[in-house]
């Protein structure tokens, strides 16, 4: 099913009776709810006057925030993807997307806010227990950059692992369209995210980011967006290149990856763990453009169907080092006290990313073992 998040406007009668309807939603339903109170005129002034409006959506919220990160919950991954799909499309409000003005209708709410503010409360904590985080803050600044150093040592070239084979040896057609289907929810829009740390004083850390973004964003031609040569992928390939057209392909993995470079963006005071994040996405970058490229080659698919890899392999051996050497270790120099949030950022971009690539890999595993061909 494809989800374009274009939501008709609300009719206030019908959500008030399908809240009567149901003591507590499922997943789903209160996933519908939440896509209507987005675009529900002036929102807060809403349920202001009627809080029964969001009686059973709150019940939902609290059931899911509750099984996502308890341990050995059943419902955990529906929770996950519940939670992760509403922090979707919060998130998203803070990007420009050129769609039909009424989305945007309640970015400045306050309730909308308070939501977003708890579900990012409890996920982040139960993300940071996934670390040693005890370890990593004993880092001094010489052993922070001594770590960023050996990290990027290690993962610029990483041994093969089976999923690495998976994909250059048995990933079949239709895998890779599968494949490009998830992708394309970040794809299509790349660098969006780096473009909210950008503003402030200027400085040569300022200026190395700016460069980045410059390249991914074809130095302000359309043609050489790194995501207009991701559309072409897909348009090589019979896939629709609409903006989150896939978006409930999508595993919640994915989308949290997605939705923790949201949030580091959006804090100015997580500034340092999003450059130690982006620093890790830079220098593995290659590493795993190379896996798609060759899956693509052995499959005999033309330059258009797999251009974007051969222009990011090329460009993130660059980003990558201007990242390490000439933002991660000056920022280090810059916020000595600070340092081990570097090393933090690194290491939570790595394991959630690690995290997200196992759970398409299981999807593309499961896929091929299941059908022939993939109706998109």
């Amino acid at each position: 099913m494809i989800s374009t998040l274009n939501f008709e406007p609300i009719i206030l009668e019908s959500l008030k009776t399908s809240l009567a309807t149901f003591q507590f939603f499922t997943y789903d339903e209160a996933e519908r709810q939440f896509n209507q109170l987005l675009t529900l005129e002036d929102v807060d002034k809403q349920i202001k006057h009627q809080p029964r409006l969001i009686k059973a959506l709150e019940a939902r919220i609290a059931i899911a925030c509750r099984d996502a990160y308890a341990e050995n919950s059943p419902d955990s991954e529906l929770a996950s993807k519940f939670l992760q799909r509403i922090l979707y499309r919060l998130n998203r409000l803070n990007l420009f997307w050129y769609d039909n003005l009424q989305n945007y209708e309640n970015e400045r709410s306050l309730y909308l806010q308070s939501v977003r503010n708890r579900l990012e409360s409890h996920w982040q904590a139960w993300e940071l227990n996934q670390l040693d985080t005890k370890e990593i803050k004993k880092l001094d600044a010489e052993s922070a950059k001594q770590g960023l150093i050996e990290r990027a040592d290690q993962d610029l070239n990483p041994s093969v692992s089976e999923s690495k084979r998976y994909l250059r040896e048995d990933l079949t057609l239709e895998g890779y369209r599968l494949l490009l289907a998830i992708a394309s929810l970040d794809g299509l829009v790349e660098a969006s995210r780096l473009s909210r740390i950008l503003g402030g004083a200027s400085n040569e850390i300022q200026a190395t980011l700016f460069r980045v973004l410059l390249e991914e964003y074809g130095n302000g031609r359309l043609a050489r967006k790194h995501s207009t040569f991701f559309a072409q992928m897909m348009l090589e390939l019979d896939l629709n290149t609409q903006p989150e057209a896939y978006f409930d392909l999508v595993p919640w993995q994915v989308l949290a990856s997605i939705n923790h470079n949201f949030l580091l963006t959006e804090r100015k005071r997580y500034f340092l763990r999003y450059n130690g994040g982006l620093t890790y996405f830079e220098i593995a970058g290659p590493s795993i453009y190379t896996d798609y490229l060759q899956a693509a080659e052995r499959l005999g698919l033309s330059d258009a169907a797999m251009g974007y890899w051969k222009l990011h392999i090329h460009e993130d051996e660059r980003h990558g080092q201007w990242m390490l050497t000439d933002v991660a270790l000056p920022l280090v120099d810059m916020y000595p006290d600070h340092a081990w949030e570097l090393v933090l950022g690194y290491d939570q971009e790595k394991f959630i990313g690690d995290r997200a690539a196992a759970a398409v890999m299981n999807l593309l595993q499961n896929f091929n073992s299941k059908s022939n061909k993939l109706i998109l």
